[in-house]
């Protein structure tokens, strides 16, 4: 995604992949997802889920599997390797060295009243260079916000509770005790070693957003995470990183999302629920408390237990 919180090195194609010869060695503008990738960044194609998206991106080089090349337009000079995301994860390294861990932000300061001159800090507030926040917004006490994270206007942010790698709009609520933007688990497993996977995205969160007590939200890896608008989040609530929930949704207490899920808009979730990774949750969804859901959701359906189902289905197996 190129975020503005990391350091990235300008790099030509031809010196991201030196034994390979390269048509085109253009001067690198970002990695980005087969979705949002322009003409000079490079993608990424690695699972037949994304067939229909890799059919249709802008990108001019991708990297691949043989299996799956086939799949893309005939302009996509590919880049053909056994593990499309270990090759990744090598490539990020390169071009984005302090992405891999979150490293302290050494610069945070008390802050300068005179610079925020409308905003309210609690005790032992820290921040750390080119925070912007915005009017009449209050900021509780051992809050930390890190570098070139972003508040809008109106916002209350509780004690205790660490922001970095974020932008949050207007009238948005953090509860005590929340951590926002850190980086996500994310690791591809080898033989004898766990590869730990670089996160250069971030956390966006919309206008009027409500983010209660002890949540977390991971950045993105190479997507952004994003909280649509008017959506509420009940205690201790997880979101892991490129989870995109849409607007006007309710998510009760505990509830677990693993990564790059899409929730739609309207969307209700019962307590301690879990949604796998990769899945897309459609508009006006209701999933019960405790389910456990492993599948895609079509807009409008109600479904409860372990694995999800509809609900009549689900109502049926009870009575048996």
């Amino acid at each position: 995604m190129g975020s503005p919180f990391f350091f990235k090195k300008k790099i030509k194609i031809q010196e991201i992949f030196p034994k390979k010869k390269i048509k085109n060695n253009f001067l690198l503008n970002d990695i980005k997802p087969l979705s949002t990738a322009e003409k000079n960044d490079l993608t990424f194609f690695d699972s037949i889920k994304y067939q229909e998206i890799a059919s249709q991106t802008k990108a001019n080089i991708c990297i691949t599997t043989l299996e799956l090349e086939k799949y893309l337009p005939d302009r996509v000079e590919r880049i053909i390797v056994k593990n499309v995301l270990f090759e990744l994860a090598t490539i990020l390294k390169k071009i984005y060295p302090f992405a891999d861990i979150d490293y302290p932000d050494l610069t945070l300061k008390k802050p300068i009243k005179k610079k925020y001159t409308s905003v309210k800090f609690g005790n032992n507030v820290f921040i750390g260079q080119n925070v912007k926040i915005g009017k009449n917004s209050i900021i509780g006490s051992n809050t930390i916000l890190e570098s070139k994270v972003e508040i809008g206007n109106n916002c209350i942010i509780g004690s205790n509770t660490i922001i970095k790698n974020s932008i949050i709009g207007e009238r948005v609520v953090i509860q005590d005790g929340c951590k926002i933007g850190q980086k996500g688990f994310g690791f591809i497993p080898l033989k004898n070693k766990n590869i730990k996977f670089p996160h250069i995205g971030q956390v966006v969160i919309h206008d009027d957003v409500e983010i209660a007590s002890n949540c977390t939200v991971d950045r993105g890896s190479i997507d952004n995470t994003i909280i649509g608008k008017n959506t509420y989040l009940d205690n201790q609530v997880h979101i892991a990183h490129n989870v995109k929930i849409g607007s006007n949704c309710m998510i009760a207490g505990q509830v677990g999302f693993a990564g790059s899920s899409v929730i739609g808009n309207n969307v209700s979730i019962g307590g301690q629920a879990g949604i796998s990774g990769h899945l897309k949750i459609g508009n006006n969804v209701k999933i019960g408390g405790g389910s456990g859901v492993v599948k895609d959701i079509k807009d409008n359906e109600t479904v409860m237990g372990y694995p999800a189902v509809p609900l009549r289905d689900f109502l049926k197996k009870s009575k048996k």
